[in-house]
């Protein structure tokens, strides 16, 4: 019995669809092998008990033993997190100023404000890593932890900025206007009802930006100078004479760090 032509295209129809949706689900998970296979291949390679990346003898923690008694890289280390506690803390009230202003007030150059906010996350790092070097040779400061920090704080700024602003957009103004009902004035409505309600914004920007100063290489390669040597940098010295275990125990723990700044900050912004 032949089935009607509405039945039969139906069918077709329906057949495409499961077709379409299955070449999608394939699509997606071949995209994340391609993407995380090698960090998983990192990962097992840091436990490798041959000195040579490439063939494996077995299971070993002493790489990640030889990290932790490694003075040139605890000292990268310390190094690292000074840059990345001092930028966040500078580039976190300024994100949070320049967010709350952007977003409260209406004033003549606020356009203009918008996009030279957006523009230290758009243009190439390497462009901006050339014009912090070239602002800090013209203006003969000589380069160190200071240049890497402040260069630090010029694009984490409008990160911290751009997920505090997220957070103001739904913000309950009516909640500070309840405040100031109840005799608050304006330095006790911020400190007692706003600064709280943006607290998980302010956080969450924190965290990404502590991450993203933490993981800087590009910029930091422009800008360090003697003494100045940042853990990416030092990586990069090291990998110079060929990826060994203990590379790859070091990648491996930046890795883990990044991952839980990132989702710790994914979880405070969205309370």
């Amino acid at each position: 019995m032949k089935l009607p032509n509405k039945a039969r295209a139906g069918n077709r129809s329906r057949r495409a669809s499961g077709l379409l949706r299955h070449g999608l689900t394939a699509h997606g998970v071949l995209c994340y092998v391609f993407l995380y296979l090698p960090i998983l291949v990192l990962v097992a390679f840091s436990f490798n008990a041959s000195r040579y990346s490439g063939l494996w003898r077995g299971f070993t923690l002493q790489w990640y033993e030889a990290l932790f008694s490694n003075a040139a890289l605890g000292a990268a280390l310390r190094t690292s997190l000074v840059v990345a506690l001092a930028s966040t803390a500078i580039s976190t009230v300024l994100g949070t100023a320049v967010a709350l202003g952007l977003e409260r007030f209406a004033f003549r150059f606020r356009p203009l404000m918008d996009v030279l906010l957006y523009l230290p996350i758009i243009i190439p790092d390497i462009a901006m890593a050339v014009m912090l070097l070239l602002f800090f040779v013209l203006t003969r400061v000589p380069l160190g932890v200071g240049t890497i920090v402040v260069s630090h704080v010029a694009f984490n700024v409008s990160y911290v900025a751009l997920v505090v602003r997220a957070r103001l957009a739904y913000f309950d103004i009516s909640l500070e206007e309840a405040a100031q009902d109840l005799y608050a004035d304006e330095w006790q409505t911020f400190r007692r009802v706003t600064l709280p309600l943006l607290m998980p914004g302010i956080l969450g920007g924190a965290l990404l930006a502590f991450t993203l100063s933490l993981d800087d290489f590009v910029i930091a390669f422009f800008v360090s100078g003697p003494g100045a040597t940042t853990l990416p940098l030092r990586v990069y010295s090291m990998i110079k004479l060929g990826v060994t275990p203990e590379i790859n125990a070091l990648s491996s723990l930046m890795l883990l760090a990044s991952i839980g700044l990132i989702a710790l900050s994914g979880a405070l912004s969205r309370r």
